[in-house]
């Protein structure tokens, strides 16, 4: 007992000495740093789940990991670098960038915070309209801080009802068929949860794509098919290519329950055509498939003669959804939204819905379920869902200034996607194919033969290299193609045009100085060695 009494003073003490510490100033070796013999103790690296150690998550791995040490450094005023400052380029988190909320996403969710800035409105500026919407949120979960409905805030699944309908046409939506989540990757972590069964089990995941699927479908210990969308057409969806991995797929005694589709496309910045999205429709009819529509850039499109539409209104205009919202056909759709992108940007309010169609109720009670053993999603976020879904009207006191702001958010992105887009393409060995929406380009980099030997030699990735060399000069971080799927022999990375203009334009000054100087010297490494 005494020596219990003991160690515990010890570890005391110790947690006593970090106290002033931040965790960010806890290098990741002293984190982890311990006294005990760790072949004794229950979990270590031998006894973790094998599926957790399968699942790779590329956006947030080693190079970001590399790009906080360096941070650390700056701050520190340790270490020599040729840059005074970190970019992050490698994840679709707008505000971290710079990009400012919108007011009255902010203004309402404040009086909802803070119920008490209501009784004398005399002590904010905010547009009468704020007060309202707040009101109705206040009348609808009573607090804030209390749990709501596990399926999400009711009055918030009619917004989206109402905001799904009007996108589509007027085709009625159900606040039953959705469930708001922490962002849309809970939704998707659920479904897949309910959807697959066992390693036999298979998902047909676009390449490339954003690694939460890869991640999600080794954690449920599935098996991922992978198709290819075809780079030299604009990354286009090829169906003959969907039909070889459903095929390779079966061979291999896989039942294929699934397909995701991401639309506008992450990380490629492409946009599916409306023929494009009836192949799919009816290649999932032919084969029983789930589609999993990612619909969460849907507010992202550049092309200035094109919009935005939904894999729901396709299927009813082939005839399988009814005007009433009702599905017509044995043909399930799930389709996810969040307000982590657009012109919101709110990634960690983390709100998100998804909307599932098709599904008998015995799926929903059990998506319901599983909801209920995480209470609910984070109740400020779903309120962030309802403001995105439906903003101040024409009319209304904040619909100027919500108009302004938002258009001058996209705006922004428009002119950066542009600027990336062309400045890539006149980098020697870089090619970037159009980006007509989302947030990232992906462009393919030919990499010299002596480059990318010497790092399959070493048994590194080529385009892992390249990148970690591009932070290590210039403090850019970007995440390599290999992260996200490539076919083999090509190398790509993924960068977001999330910085500030005025940065932006140093970003691509600091890029395009590093690519010549890195082609430069393995061009000449390359004489040298003949």
């Amino acid at each position: 007992m005494v020596a219990m009494r003991m160690m515990v003073a010890a570890a005391v003490g110790v947690a006593a000495t970090l106290v002033p510490e931040t965790l960010a100033q806890v290098s990741k070796a002293e984190a982890c740093e311990t006294e005990v013999d760790a072949s004794k103790v229950q979990l270590r690296e031998g006894t973790m789940n094998s599926k957790v150690l399968r699942a790779e998550y590329a956006v947030r791995g080693p190079l970001l990991l590399r790009a906080l040490e360096i941070e650390d450094d700056l701050r520190s005023g340790t270490g020599d670098y040729p840059f005074s400052r970190i970019v992050k380029c490698n994840i679709g988190n707008p505000q971290s960038l710079g990009q400012k909320p919108i007011s009255f996403t902010r203004q309402v969710l404040s009086l909802v915070m803070n119920p008490e800035l209501m009784k004398d409105r005399s002590t904010t500026s905010y547009p009468s309209d704020t007060y309202e919407r707040a009101e109705q949120y206040l009348d609808a979960i009573g607090s804030i801080g209390a749990y709501s409905e596990s399926q999400g805030v009711r009055l918030v699944r009619e917004e989206i009802a109402a905001f799904i309908s009007e996108r589509d046409g007027g085709v009625r939506a159900h606040s039953q068929d959705l469930f708001l989540t922490a962002g849309a990757s809970e939704a998707v972590k659920t479904l897949l949860t309910l959807l697959i069964r066992d390693e036999n089990d298979a998902v047909l995941i676009p390449i490339p794509q954003y690694p939460l699927y890869s991640s999600l479908t080794a954690l449920m210990g599935g098996y991922m098919a992978e198709y290819y969308m075809g780079e030299e057409d604009n990354w286009a969806f090829d169906i003959e290519e969907v039909r070889r991995a459903i095929r390779a797929a079966k061979d291999l005694g896989k039942t294929v329950r699934a397909i995701v589709v991401i639309n506008p496309g992450n990380p490629t910045g492409s946009k599916l055509t409306e023929e494009d999205m009836r192949e799919i429709v009816s290649f999932c009819l032919e084969e029983n498939l789930i589609l999993m529509a990612d619909e969460v850039y849907q507010k992202n499109i550049y092309r200035d003669d094109d919009t935005f539409t939904s894999f729901r209104s396709i299927v009813q205009k082939m005839g399988l959804l009814s005007e009433e919202g009702i599905m017509q056909a044995s043909f399930q759709l799930a389709s996810f939204h969040s307000t982590s992108k657009g012109v919101v940007g709110e990634c960690g309010l983390r709100g998100g819905y998804v909307e599932m169609l098709g599904f008998p109720r015995a799926v929903i009670d059990q998506f319901y379920k599983l909801s209920s053993i995480g209470l609910c999603s984070n109740v400020p976020g779903q309120i962030a869902v309802g403001l995105m879904v439906n903003p101040p009207r024409e009319g209304s006191p904040s619909f100027a200034q919500y108009e302004e702001e938002s258009m001058a958010v996209f705006g922004s992105l428009k002119r950066r996607a542009a600027k990336l887009e062309a400045a890539l393409n006149a980098m020697p060995g870089v090619s970037c194919k159009p980006l007509e929406g989302a947030m990232y380009a992906f462009p393919k980099i030919e990499l010299p033969e002596s480059f990318v030997a010497a790092c399959l030699d070493r048994g590194q990735s080529p385009d892992v290299a390249y990148a970690l060399e591009l932070l290590e000069s210039t403090g850019l971080v970007v995440v390599p193609g290999s992260g996200f799927g490539q076919r083999e022999g090509t190398y790509h990375v993924r960068t977001t045009f999330l910085p500030p203009e005025d940065v932006m334009e140093d970003v691509l000054e600091r890029f395009k100085a590093f690519h010549l100087s890195f082609m430069e010297k393995h061009a000449q490494a390359a004489q040298e060695t003949q």
